[in-house]
């Protein structure tokens, strides 16, 4: 999309503020750097975000693991995970969490697999409150929502679109588009430019 496009395109979702509902899979967006070349921040998530649901806060929610470390029961969560669900927070995303499970893998130098799996979090969640919204907006290129995408448009009418990024897109989400399960398929590559707009007017205080 260019910007005319991406212009328009937002410019439609502003009577849809209030019916949308936003679901963020960090653990699937904080990868988009390794090919974009530059860091979607949550502070730069939640502002795109914005141009999308407003208003209740449970309408933009955000999935991600807390890490307690590889020992079962440890009360303490790493620094890193603390920090990423309390900007999450801060930015005014509704958290949805659970802790990381250690596998035990010994081809790995750290001895452990690390897995955190909230997709049957994210379904239940879309499905428990489809009278909330009209619309979705998905932020992750997993195609494991398909078949629930595909489900709330069949027995409730509602649309949904999906952001990803170049490389990070799974082949059921390109299917579900050309189905039209799927409204639109975005690339957050092609909204960077509107990402450092933002930054910049958030930066002047204007």
């Amino acid at each position: 999309m260019n910007q005319d496009e991406i212009r328009t395109f937002l410019e439609s979702f502003s009577d849809k503020l209030n019916r949308t509902i936003v679901i963020v899979d960090f653990g699937n967006v904080d990868k988009w750097r390794n090919t974009l070349g530059w860091k979607v921040g949550i502070q730069e998530l939640a502002r795109l975000v914005k141009h999308f649901a407003q208003g209740n806060k449970a309408a933009r929610r955000f999935y991600y693991g807390s890490d307690y470390g590889p020992r079962e029961r440890s009360p303490a969560l790493s620094l890193w995970s603390s920090a990423v669900l309390d900007r999450a927070r801060m930015n005014r995303f509704e958290v949805i969490t659970k802790p990381v499970k250690y596998i035990h893998d010994s081809a790995r130098s750290s001895g452990f697999t690390m897995k955190c799996d909230l997709d049957v979090e994210m379904a239940i969640d879309l499905v428990r409150m489809k009278d909330d919204y009209d619309h979705i907006v998905v932020f992750s290129g997993d195609g494991d929502l398909v078949y629930a995408l595909r489900y709330l448009r069949d027995a409730f009418g509602k649309t949904s679109y999906v952001f990803g990024a170049r490389g990070h897109v799974g082949r059921e989400i390109v299917d579900a588009t050309r189905e039209g399960v799927i409204q639109r398929l975005l690339y957050a590559d092609d909204f960077k430019y509107r990402l450092d707009a933002d930054r910049r007017k958030y930066s002047s205080g204007t």
